[in-house]
C-alpha cells in the first residue's frame, strides 16, 4: 500500500531559502544531544511549529536518511530544505545547522595547538568522556541492531576482524561483506506499508548526483595517488569516510581514526581529545572533521575536511529522494541493511577497546570515572555537554592525585 503525501512548498524561492537558513541556524545553535535528539528538535520546529511537512512525509524522510550512509540528522535537514526550497534550500539547511558547530570546533583546534596535550589532566578527562559516550552508543545500538543470535554473531565477528586486521580499508570491506551476507541471510519478502514523498527534483539531476557520488569515491584515490597534495589526500580520506558511515555519528570515530592516526596526520591524544570535545557542541557530530582538518592544515584543512565529509550526504539525499519509494520496499536491500547495521555495532565495539579504552583507561580511577559517566548518560539521562564538563573536571582532579 502506498500513501500519497506532498510536502508544503513555498511560492517565493528566494524568501524560502532565507527562511530555511534562519530556522536551521537556530537549530544549529540549540540542538544538543546527538542524532536522535536532533530529529526531535527538527520535528518540533519543522513539522509541529511550521508545518513544512506532514507527519507521514517526515517519518518517511527519516526512514530514508537512516537507510543511507552518512549523518542521518544532517541528511534529514538537507532533505527538508530541498523539499521546501529546492537544491539551494538543502544547502542552506546544511549550512545553518552545521556552521555553529564548525566555528566552535575550529576555535577548539586553535586552543589545542597552544597547549601540551600529553600533560593536561582535562584532556585526559575528555578521553574518558569518549569511552563513556561510545559505550552508551554501543549499548543502545546493540539492543536495537544486534539483539538476535545471528546479528550478535555478525557484530562479534566484525569487532574481532577489525581488531586483528588494523588496515584503512578493513572496515569498508567488512561493511561490504556484511551487506552481501545480509542479502542472502536476512532477505524477507514481506511487504511493508510505505508512504510516498513527492519530490521536486528531476530524476536526471538525481542520477547525476548519484553518479557523482560513485565517481568521486573511485576517482579521488586515483587522483590522490597521482598527485602530492596533502589537502587532496585529506579530501579523499574524509570523502571516503562520509560515504561509508552507517549507523550514526559515533561510527565516524573508528573510520576517521584509521585514516588519521596511522598516517601520522595527528596523534592519538589529539584525536581523542577532539572527539570528546565534539560531544559538547550542538549540531552534527560529523563536524569533528572540522577539528581534525584544522589540526592537519589550519583553516584550509578545516574547510576541506568539512566539505569532504558532508558532500556524500548531500549527493546521496538529493539523488535518492526521487527513488526512495521503490528502494525501501526491496527485500534484498532490507536484508543487507540488517547485516550492515549489526557489523557497524561490531566496528564501534572494536573502537571502544582500541583506541579508546587502551588510551584513556590507564588506572582504576579512570575506570571509575568512565563508569560513573556512563551511568549518568544511560540511567540519569544527563545531556552530553554536562558529561563533557564533568569528565574534563574529573580528569583534571585525577592528575593531582
Amino acid at each position: 500500500m502506498r500513501l500519497e503525501s506532498a510536502p508544503k512548498q513555498h511560492p517565493n524561492k528566494g524568501k524560502a531559502i532565507w527562511e530555511v537558513l534562519l530556522v536551521s541556524t537556530k537549530l544549529g545553535l540549540t540542538s544538543f544531544g546527538g542524532p536522535i535528539a536532533h530529529l526531535g528538535y527538527f520535528h518540533h520546529e519543522y513539522i509541529h511549529k511550521r508545518k513544512w511537512l506532514d507527519e507521514k512525509s517526515y517519518a518517511d524522510l527519516v526512514a530514508l536518511c537512516q537507510f543511507l550512509p552518512g549523518p542521518a540528522s544532517s541528511q534529514v535537514g538537507i532533505g527538508i530544505g530541498t523539499l521546501r526550497a529546492g537544491l539551494l534550500g538543502g544547502a542552506a539547511a546544511w549550512l545553518g545547522f552545521t556552521m555553529p558547530s564548525i566555528l566552535i570546533l575550529l576555535f577548539f583546534s586553535l586552543v589545542m595547538k597552544t597547549i601540551d596535550v600529553s600533560n593536561s589532566g582535562w584532556i585526559h578527562g575528555l578521553k574518558i568522556v569518549a569511552v563513556a559516550i561510545v559505550a552508551q552508543a554501543i549499548f543502545g545500538m546493540g539492543k536495537k541492531l544486534a539483539s538476535t543470535k545471528s546479528t550478535a554473531t555478525i557484530a562479534i565477528a566484525a569487532a574481532s576482524i577489525t581488531l586483528v586486521w588494523q588496515a584503512v580499508f578493513s572496515q569498508v570491506l567488512i561493511i561490504v561483506l556484511a551487506g552481501l551476507l545480509g542479502v542472502w541471510a536476512f532477505k524477507t519478502a514481506s511487504a511493508q506499508e510505505t508512504s510516498h514523498i513527492q519530490v521536486n527534483v528531476h530524476r536526471y539531476l538525481a542520477i547525476a548526483c548519484l553518479l557523482s557520488y560513485v565517481l568521486l569515491l573511485f576517482l579521488l584515490p586515483i587522483l590522490n595517488g597521482l598527485g602530492h597534495s596533502p589537502l587532496l589526500a585529506l579530501f579523499d580520506s574524509f570523502y571516503r569516510v562520509g560515504s561509508l558511515v552507517f549507523g550514526g555519528g559515533h561510527v565516524v570515530l573508528p573510520l576517521l581514526e584509521r585514516e588519521m592516526v596511522p598516517q601520522g596526520w595527528t596523534s592519538k591524544e589529539v584525536f581523542l581529545a577532539g572527539y570528546g570535545a565534539a560531544q559538547a557542541v550542538p549540531g552534527p557530530l560529523f563536524t569533528f572533521a572540522t577539528y581534525l582538518g584544522a589540526m592537519f592544515s589550519g583553516i584550509k584543512g578545516a574547510i576541506v575536511g568539512t566539505l569532504a565529509i558532508f558532500l556524500p550526504a548531500y549527493l546521496l539525499i538529493v539523488g535518492a529522494l526521487p527513488f526512495w519509494n521503490a528502494l525501501r520496499s526491496n527485500p534484498s536491500i532490507q536484508g543487507a541493511l540488517v547485516s550492515i547495521n549489526a557489523a557497524v555495532v561490531g566496528i564501534l565495539l572494536a573502537a571502544l577497546y582500541n583506541p579508546l579504552w587502551t588510551t584513556a583507561i590507564l588506572h582504576t580511577s579512570d575506570f571509575i570515572v568512565a563508569l560513573l559517566l556512563f551511568g549518568l548518560l544511560v540511567f540519569w539521562k544527563l545531556p552530553p555537554w554536562i558529561i563533557v564538563l564533568l569528565g574534563a573536571a574529573a580528569g583534571e582532579a585525577i592528575s593531582y592525585l
